[in-house]
């Protein structure tokens, strides 16, 4: 009887010693829960002094590491993925830098601020260990790290697509994380100066020539400006100031500047006034046709003003038909075709 209680006794205790054991190591002690507490912890405290001096924390390799990839964390950070020293030449990372800078700022200085999301970058001559770990060659990148898990697809942020400003990258924000910032500009008195000198010089005109206002009555002069308004309005001007995308692209590899986006869903602000160019070519080619036709000057002239009109239109026509071709892929039509040089 004694030897079959131990038989059973036996396997029994062995069975609760492993099931101790798994709870255990599955369930950590109340002093490994509390430290990892204390690390947490020292962590947000530490961010959270970082960003009372300043918005945005700069960050190298190792601060990355430990306070955006480390463990434990239950914030979630906005790192911008820039090269800002004057060497590397990115005129696109500084626009970016501004627009963050204004992004952080208006989220630090917010009554809704908390110590849930942080903002960060890292610039390339400080942590180029943290790029080629995350196989980056290319910026400014954003990307936001959650609290829990790992980032995926939609936490980097659409660049190309979406533009920089510090609007743009609020919403993209509120997406991934539901933290709504209210994005505060700094005041900006350019505007209210420019239209109030040009107030002041029309007005100025207008007193001048009070005695004579037929230049008021001008059809030129009003088609000139009604033109002008027109071609700026599409080239995609307004695109831009919703937008805010950048004046162009440089690769970081080759050094080849992009004027002309490839995608038919964003465009470069130096793409909008190559679009303004070819526009106004255009019309003036049109102009001058039109002029040759109707205007009684001398027939050698008018033959001139036709042969340059032609040139005009043929060859600007062709530059939109090509640039229009290079962003929309398989769009069957053109004239004189430079798709391919634009592609290079």
């Amino acid at each position: 009887m004694a030897v079959g209680w131990r038989v059973w006794c036996v396997p029994a205790v062995a069975a609760l010693a492993l099931a101790l054991l798994f709870v255990a190591c599955r369930f950590p002690s109340a002093s490994a829960f509390r430290r990892k507490e204390m690390v947490l912890s020292e962590k947000v405290s530490q961010l959270m002094d970082w960003t009372s001096k300043r918005a945005v924390i700069r960050m190298n390799g190792d601060k990355f590491r430990r306070f955006v990839k480390g463990s434990p964390k239950n914030y979630s950070v906005i790192v911008m993925f820039t090269a800002l020293e004057p060497h590397r030449q990115c005129l696109v990372c500084r626009q970016a830098d501004e627009e963050f800078h204004i992004l952080a700022n208006s989220w630090r200085y917010s009554n809704a601020f908390t110590n849930k999301i942080f903002f960060a970058m890292v610039d390339f001559d400080d942590g180029s260990d943290v790029f080629q770990m995350l196989n980056m060659n290319s910026a400014p990148t954003f990307m936001n790290f959650p609290a829990k898990g790992k980032p995926k697809q939609s936490d980097t942020y659409e660049l190309q697509v979406r533009g920089f400003s510090a609007e743009q990258i609020a919403r993209w924000i509120a997406d991934r994380t539901d933290v709504n910032i209210r994005i505060i500009r700094p005041a900006n008195y350019a505007g209210p100066l420019m239209l109030g000198l040009l107030l002041a010089v029309i007005g100025g005109l207008v007193y001048l020539r009070r005695s004579n206002l037929d230049f008021l009555f001008n059809k030129t002069g009003w088609a000139f400006a009604a033109l002008c308004f027109v071609l700026a309005m599409t080239s995609g001007q307004m695109w831009n100031h919703i937008r805010g995308p950048p004046y162009a692209h440089k690769n970081p590899h080759t050094g080849q500047v992009n004027y002309i986006h490839g995608s038919s869903q964003a465009q470069f602000v130096a793409e909008t006034h190559i679009v303004l160019l070819f526009n106004g070519a255009v019309t003036l080619g049109i102009v001058l046709l039109c002029e040759a036709i109707t205007s009684h000057m001398d027939i050698g002239k008018r033959k001139l003003m036709c042969a340059v009109g032609i040139v005009l239109v043929v060859v600007f026509f062709s530059w939109m038909l090509s640039v229009f071709k290079s962003k929309y892929h398989g769009y069957p039509y053109s004239l004189l075709d430079y798709a391919e040089y634009l592609r290079k």
